[in-house]
């Protein structure tokens, strides 16, 4: 098994099953002890403001807001810096404990030992 997870979501609402099943590997490996990193890019990047998790809604699907919290209890949530600036996001405006980094972060994360890489 991997000692660490890396998750790239690039669908937001544009894509809403390719989005909730990003979240959904991503909490269910934290919750199983994996370290997971998850990475918002693409329209994903909405989530890293308060509240536009909530606005998220998938039949059958667990709630975003608590994914992302079960994510963050046991890995990060980190936000594309590109993603944010074309939003005009800023690190004052993120949900607490989501960083805003670039893709050097990610290549870095991505080419460590015993990570694996997944993109949806």
């Amino acid at each position: 098994m991997a000692k660490k997870l890396v998750i790239k979501v690039t669908a937001g609402a544009d894509a809403p099953e390719r989005c909730s099943q990003a979240f959904t590997v991503a909490a269910v490996a934290a919750a199983s002890g994996v370290e997971v990193s998850l990475w918002l890019t693409g329209e994903s990047a909405w989530f890293a403001l308060p509240g536009r998790a909530a606005e998220f809604a998938l039949p059958h699907a667990a709630p975003l807001p608590e994914l992302i919290e079960a994510i963050m209890a046991g890995g990060g949530v980190t936000l594309c810096t590109q993603c944010a600036a074309r939003r005009d996001i800023t690190e004052g405006q993120v949900i607490e404990g989501v960083r805003i980094a670039g893709a050097q972060v990610f290549v870095s994360e991505i080419m460590a030992d015993g990570a694996q890489a997944l993109v949806y």
